[in-house]
């Protein structure tokens, strides 16, 4: 898949998921092999613009990590552009329009996903954001806001007329956040609606068997993952493998997966702008995700949940390699 003339090989994507896809996460996915393009974490357009600490620091991206995708939220088309170009100078590959998060701190400003519930300003954040950059611009967006007001495909036709390179389409409606099943239809519609661009299908794809029914079903051009890769950063590796060759890879031992846990750690914490102490509250949820317990225990989730430090994670794991 090319979004403009970048390269997006093999045709998975990591979703961005404010509080798991920083530099580590991003960087441990593409590390495993099959993710080809990473995203970061959503960062407000309007704490760029003011060149706060707490959402530059979010520009934590490096090299290895290339193609990847730095995401904005905003309704305000001048502050979107402006930040967008700080992103861009600081070198995104791609910057992405947050026109998908439901949750009520970013919804109530009028960004995300509440934007889908006005196509005109809408198009005009994403008018402004490519006027204002050179890399390619793609917006991530929901069906619609609610069932009544299903979107996508309007928006999707303006945002190709406006400049957008590639539209990623979660297949709920905000209003259902992530419960109930993912309609993968409005997929469908809106690759069926834009003329040039490639469409990115995200929601409820857990394995190989999902993305592909997904490709089939709707002829999207690239499947998106997220919260299935949460604790499971090697789920692009395994997809990638069993599509192209027909045979599935055997699931990762508790040993690996107790290895690649405390990867996960130390790479955040050797690249990270938190404190040991808040990086290791994020930690916990991340790495309780990857299911160390034997069957019916959950003993070393509950240990993980009162590390403190990096040592006291690498006490409980490594005994489990």
């Amino acid at each position: 898949m090319l979004i403009d003339t970048l390269r997006i090989d093999p045709p998975l994507t990591l979703a961005p998921m404010a509080g798991h896809t920083n530099h580590a996460f991003r960087l441990l996915c593409r590390q495993l092999g099959g993710c080809g393009l990473v995203c970061t974490e959503l960062i407000s357009s309007q704490l760029v613009q003011e060149r706060r600490t707490s959402a530059l620091a979010r520009f934590d991206w490096s090299p290895a990590e290339r193609p990847f995708a730095a995401q904005l939220f905003g309704s305000d088309p001048a502050i979107m552009a402006e930040a967008a170009r700080v992103a861009a100078d600081a070198g995104a590959d791609i910057i992405d329009i947050n026109m998908g998060c439901w949750v009520p701190k970013v919804a109530k400003k009028g960004a995300g996903a509440a934007l889908l519930r006005d196509v005109c300003t809408a198009t005009q954040v994403v008018a402004a954001v490519v006027r204002a950059v050179a890399v390619p611009v793609t917006v991530k967006v929901r069906s619609g806001w609610d069932a009544e007001h299903l979107t996508a495909v309007e928006f999707a036709r303006a945002a190709e007329n406006a400049g957008v390179k590639a539209v990623a389409v979660h297949a709920r409606t905000a209003q259902q956040g992530f419960s109930g099943s993912a309609d993968w239809d409005i997929i469908r519609q809106v690759k069926a609606a834009v003329q040039f661009i490639p469409v990115i299908g995200n929601g409820d794809v857990f394995n190989a068997a999902d993305a592909r029914r997904m490709f089939a079903q709707t002829g999207c051009d690239a499947v998106m993952i997220g919260r299935a890769a949460l604790g499971h950063p090697w789920i692009f590796q395994h997809i990638a493998h069993e599509l192209s060759t027909g045979h599935a890879l055997p699931p990762p031992t508790r040993a690996q997966r107790a290895a690649l846990a405390l990867r996960h750690a130390r790479l955040t914490l050797a690249t990270t702008y938190l404190s040991e102490r808040q990086a290791v509250l994020e930690l916990r949820g991340q790495l309780g995700k990857y299911h160390l317990d034997e069957p019916g225990s959950v003993e070393t989730r509950n240990r993980l949940y009162q590390a403190e430090t990096l040592a006291d994670i690498e006490a409980l794991l490594l005994p489990l390699i």
